[in-house]
């Protein structure tokens, strides 16, 4: 069997080989603190629920328009105009899940040759997507003493002349950073000079408890050429339903549904009628959530500075934690996969090396706050003991 060429330039995903192994020791009888996924730990809150069963009951089973259900495509438009960023139904693409709406968006911008600029510490979707679709990436340095935020000066050294798309995550997957006025306006002004398109990646955007999130798609200029990428995942607890959607300048809206039409036909339309009330009922889910991570991940940062040898920046968004960890392996032949593999086999803690978004994140840890403060304490806790042993041992 002769297998395509470009299928082994994709990648798995780190956090789903960390939970098959995990889920291995735990089947030999061992106690792991999960906290490698990106999953929320909170249930789905109950009137999305019932809204999805009731469209099932009514018989909303069949096939859906490839763009989206109208009810869902509008309420989507609205929820962008309430937070400021005015766009319109015909210009949002719904998905089976956020991956769907980031893969369908850069194929539809990427051909052989084209470069990306991809941040040096993100989800491993977005080059794993370039290199699939010809394209070649260009990785820009987030520089952790100013909270992992991309400089424009960066950005220009990154740039060539075959530069055509950037890739933005804010609050950042997997440091929790996010982006201030000044940020987005300097990007924004650095996109036009370039021409380029900018996929933003907003999933994390409803969990920003530093400052009220605001999009590079809303800034004078922008919405023609940013590419907004989202979905429920992660604001209303919905991994498993599958839901997400891109809002496109209007060029880009034909060729994604193009694309959707040819490999998804569409999304599920009883998880569509859900997704209508997860936007138009009552947010305090999200508020409630919200207010929650803030917490677990301030817990987590400030327990974890308590280590010798660790240093944690507490995040504005999302809900993961990303501390530096060097100086606990600053012997030859150890690196942070060494340090999270040991972690899992001796200590019982799932979590990420920060290597896997990225060759900057040797010397980190990727944490995931998508769990109980129960749990959160006991994993730092059993990190203490790795942290003393290690210590012990070059001592």
């Amino acid at each position: 069997m002769q297998l395509s060429e470009r299928v082994g330039r994709l990648t798995n995903e780190g956090a789903f080989e960390v939970l098959a192994a995990a889920t291995c020791l735990e089947q030999d009888g061992r106690h792991i603190v999960h906290l490698e996924l990106g999953q929320p730990d909170f249930p789905t809150p109950p009137h999305i629920v019932e809204a999805g069963v009731r469209a099932l009951r009514d018989g909303h089973v069949k096939y859906a328009p490839p763009a989206g259900i109208p009810a869902l495509r509008a309420a989507i438009a609205e929820h962008l105009r309430r937070r400021g960023d005015a766009t319109t139904a015909g210009n949002v693409v719904v998905t089976p899940g956020g991956k769907s709406a980031i893969y369908s968006t850069m194929l539809a911008l990427i051909e052989e040759g084209t470069e990306v600029l991809i941040p040096d510490l993100a989800f491993s979707a977005y080059e794993a997507i370039t290199h699939f679709a010809g394209g070649t990436s260009r990785l820009y340095h987030l520089d952790p003493a100013r909270g992992f935020r991309p400089s424009v000066e960066e950005l220009e050294a990154r740039c060539t002349a075959r530069t055509r798309v950037l890739v933005l995550n804010a609050p950042h997957n997997p440091t929790g950073g996010t982006l201030d006025q000044t940020d987005l306006e300097g990007i924004a002004d650095f996109a036009e000079r370039h021409d380029l398109v900018v996929v933003s990646d907003e999933i994390y955007a409803g969990l920003q408890f530093d400052g009220q999130f605001q999009s590079l798609h809303s800034l004078p200029g922008m919405a023609e050429r940013t590419a907004i990428v989202d979905g429920f995942s992660k604001s209303y607890a919905m991994t498993g339903w599958r839901l997400g959607y891109a809002v496109l300048p209007r060029r880009l809206v034909d060729p994604v549904v193009r694309l959707a039409t040819n490999s998804f036909s569409c999304t599920a339309t009883f998880v569509q009628h859900a997704g209508v009330a997860a936007l138009t009922g009552s947010q305090q889910c999200v508020t409630d959530t919200r207010a929650e991570y803030a917490a677990r991940t301030q817990l987590a940062a400030d327990a974890l500075n308590r280590i010798a040898g660790v240093s944690c920046v507490s995040p504005g968004g999302a809900f993961y934690v990303f501390p530096d960890v060097r100086a606990l392996i600053p012997e030859s032949g150890r690196s942070s996969v060494r340090l999270a593999y040991d972690l899992l086999h001796d200590y019982g803690v799932a979590c990420l090396s920060g290597t896997a978004f990225g060759t900057a994140g040797e010397g980190y840890l990727r944490i995931s706050c998508a769990n109980s403060r129960a749990n959160i304490t006991l994993g730092v806790e059993r990190i203490q003991q790795q942290a003393a042993a290690l210590s012990a041992a070059a001592a």
